[in-house]
């Protein structure tokens, strides 16, 4: 776990505040326990590479006061509107002993190794985080779903997750789904053997050929009636 450095601010204003982050700085806080807020500062890089970590709002993270070391979580970071540059952060201080509430994210791994999605299956992912209940000095960093082995169909539930020791969810009560393993949504038709397709088409050619005899037989006898009636016409005449 690697440390931050920061330092108490004695900021008071508006001012002051922006003078602090035109330095490449931002304000933060520092609560939680028995012990007082603490109004601090740390470098906008060091910060901004906290955030780029995985899963930051989860990971416990040490900061460096003064010489003296606190394991906090990160609880809130704001950004500028405009420039999406962050500008002010809480951090809150873990207790030994207390619980707290965490969003913790879901990992998979060994897709494939699963028969399931070789076979074209899908991962239907339902819960990308888990909301647990976990003692302070204990909090999981990612819960790890081995995928190896799962065919079509498997539902795979809270129970299936080793959690670590008096790390609890939030739901209780019921076996709540994680993801499942589910069926191909479209189903490729199998192509058809080359003999039925080449017989499909001279059957094609063979009716397109008898329509165009029809219509000529067609033609010849219509025009056959049209000069009879000529003939007949010409006789009543005379």
């Amino acid at each position: 776990m690697s440390t931050i450095q920061a330092i108490i601010r004695e900021t008071k204003t508006k001012g002051q505040v922006n003078e602090l982050r035109s330095k490449g700085n931002v304000p933060g806080i520092v609560y939680g326990g028995e012990q007082p807020n603490e109004k601090i500062s740390i470098t906008t890089k060091a910060l901004k590479n906290l955030i780029n970590k995985e899963n930051f709002l989860s990971n416990v993270i040490s900061i460096d006061l003064n010489g003296k070391e606190q394991k906090v979580l990160t609880r809130n970071i704001a950004f500028d509107t405009v420039t999406d540059e962050p500008i002010h952060f809480d951090l809150m201080r873990i207790v030994k002993g207390g619980k707290i509430i965490l969003e913790i994210p879901v990992k998979f791994i060994n897709n494939e190794l699963s028969p399931g999605l070789k076979r074209g299956g899908v991962l239907n992912i339902v819960r990308r985080k888990v909301e647990l209940r976990c003692p302070a000095e204990n909090i999981p960093t990612e819960l790890v779903v081995d995928l190896e082995g799962l065919d079509i169909g498997t539902s795979i539930k809270i129970s299936s997750i080793n959690l670590p020791e008096n790390v609890i969810p939030t739901i209780q009560g019921r076996d709540f789904v994680i993801a499942t393993v589910a069926a191909p949504t479209v189903v490729k038709e199998p192509e058809k053997p080359a003999e039925a397709a080449e017989g499909e088409a001279a059957e094609g050619v063979e009716a397109a050929a008898e329509g165009g005899d029809k219509s000529s037989t067609d033609g010849d006898k219509a025009e056959g009636d049209k000069k009879n009636e000529d003939d007949k016409s010409s006789s009543d005449k005379k």
